[in-house]
């Protein structure tokens, strides 16, 4: 029974990361979601559904597209297996049950891995994700044990907060914007779903594979220090690692300070 239901959620995962395949595409673009069906941009030839298999389609084309032979993003079965995946890794964080937890994770998961790809390609994080994102754990939070409306209200303004005051900051040293307030409002959305400790963790994290990632950027692509970053595409592995083991590492880490 277990192994069925682990296959349930994998293959659910796999049909909707094939679904959020066509948000991070259509949705920064202004494009309707549910027409036209999806086509080669190449060729513009329409997929046929034998060929819109999530991951299994794209092995047997070996990548390509069937008509024209034009490449196919890679980007497409990652979002796919991300989002499998990641159900997975919920499931069994919320107790291996199948309740309130575990699909509240999972809508939370869905949004961060559309808002990473989206902000990767075009450095936005449209509000039409996170605003119902953020107005969604705000509710969720009445029918949790760990985290009251208080909490996650705390939890958002602390996020939002912080990306504030850097935004402030940078802007009155260089009289320039250093963030886009696209990252403020995921900061609303997370902060408000994971509450304080964690939305701290959240940043921390976010911010040191920045940094890193910046340093590699600037020494093996010779960019200067102007270049932007996506730090949404940040966030959303570093949000996703703090709801599931967030508070184990902010107890191992405040342990040390109690020996």
């Amino acid at each position: 029974m277990e192994t069925m239901t682990l296959i349930f959620i994998a293959t659910a995962g796999l049909v909707l990361g094939s679904f959020f395949n066509v948000v991070i595409y259509r949705l920064p673009r202004g494009l309707n979601l549910s027409k036209p069906p999806s086509s080669c941009p190449g060729c513009g030839a329409r997929i046929k559904p034998y060929d819109n298999i999530p991951v299994l389609s794209y092995l047997i084309l070996r990548g390509k597209c069937r008509r024209c032979g034009r490449p196919i993003s890679p980007v497409y079965p990652a979002v796919e297996a991300l989002t499998a995946i990641g159900f997975v890794l919920v499931y069994v964080n919320a107790g291996r049950a199948l309740g309130l937890e575990f699909f509240a994770g999972c809508l939370f998961t869905s949004a961060l891995i559309v808002l990473g790809f989206i902000d990767a390609e075009h450095q936005i994080l449209p509000d039409a994700v996170t605003l119902p994102g953020l107005a969604l754990a705000l509710v969720y939070s009445f029918f949790r044990d760990d985290l009251t409306f208080r909490g996650a209200l705390i939890g958002a303004v602390a996020g939002a907060g912080f990306l504030l005051l850097v935004y402030g900051a940078y802007y009155l040293i260089r009289k320039k914007e250093g963030l886009g307030m696209g990252d403020v409002t995921m900061l609303l959305m997370i902060g408000a779903y994971l509450g304080l400790m964690r939305t701290l963790l959240t940043l921390i994290l976010g911010s040191f594979v920045g940094a890193l990632v910046g340093v590699y950027v600037i020494v093996r692509k010779g960019k200067d220090f102007q270049f932007a970053l996506p730090f949404g595409t940040f966030l959303a592995p570093a949000a996703f690692v703090a709801m599931l083991w967030g508070e184990r590492i902010v107890r191992a880490y405040l342990g040390l300070y109690r020996r």
